[in-house]
């Protein structure tokens, strides 16, 4: 909850009219108390669902609590959603990211298969396109002192704990 109330007050939040957010599993932090605020201020929440025609890569889907979710070929839920419906990582304004460990300078470790690298890969290349903040949701236990980067690990433009809201760039 202590994360949810820090990332009810960050400006990117309070501006962010679309917002990605995860369903937590194997020990994430839960984004559900912030999700549930989101839409009581209005917002359009979504949820990740895989690229229709694969690709290794997310899309999004709209979603409120207490509507129906389907697994997808991992058995991971998401929402039941059309393809007319899904909307580009390009069309969201905040996008909170679920991860393993991250380290000071931002930088993510996630759950090894790339999803949220390879959907926002074109961020790297086009460094003065203003798309939506990345922002990592994770427990203060959660910090490690460095992580290991490859060239295709897309950095955060914030992490967010129970503690303390990490700004980075």
């Amino acid at each position: 909850m202590q994360a949810a109330r820090l990332a009810k007050r960050q400006p990117f939040f309070l501006r962010a009219e679309r917002i990605a957010f995860y369903l937590a599993s194997d020990g994430e932090l839960d984004p559900l108390p912030l999700l549930r605020s989101a839409v009581a201020m209005g917002k359009q929440c979504l949820l990740p669902v895989l690229h229709p025609l694969g690709h290794r890569r997310l899309w999004f889907a709209r979603w409120k609590p207490g509507e129906p979710l389907r697994p997808n070929r991992y058995g991971i839920p998401e929402p039941r959603w059309e393809r007319s419906g899904l909307l580009s990582p390009r069309a969201i304004d905040l996008v909170l990211m679920p991860l393993v460990a991250f380290d000071h300078r931002c930088h993510r470790m996630g759950m090894g298969a790339g999803y949220y690298d390879r959907t926002f890969a074109w961020r790297m290349r086009s460094p003065t396109w203003r798309g939506p903040s990345l922002v990592g949701y994770a427990y203060a236990l959660q910090g490690v002192t460095a992580i290991d980067t490859q060239p295709w690990d897309v950095p955060l433009d914030a992490v967010i704990t129970e503690r303390e809201v990490l700004r980075c760039k």
